[in-house]
């Protein structure tokens, strides 16, 4: 039984296409893969596959913190046992 099949063309970013290139690799698929398991999750569940939602306060808080540390190219951390203290102590939060 023969099926047809139709081309689908995406447009990403070429960072983001390698590195999920390179962690689909991982597990043993590549990218159409997982796009067709995508799409038949889609199909199946009659919904997105992934749960989405608004980030909230703290989230955004944490991704404007994280742009800036970019931006910035600077560190909150001196050294990684700076940071590896600092996650120990506020691990109980």
């Amino acid at each position: 039984m023969s099926t047809q099949t139709a081309m689908l063309h995406v447009r990403v970013d070429d960072e983001t296409k390698e590195q999920a290139t390179q962690a689909l690799a991982a597990m043993g698929m590549s990218v159409s893969e997982a796009v067709r398991l995508f799409l038949h999750r889609v199909v199946i569940d009659q919904a997105f596959p992934l749960e989405l939602k608004v980030p909230n306060a703290e989230t955004r808080a944490a991704m404007t913190e994280a742009n800036e540390i970019i931006r910035l190219r600077h560190v909150r951390f001196a050294t990684a046992d700076a940071l590896f203290d600092d996650i120990e102590t506020n691990s109980g939060q």
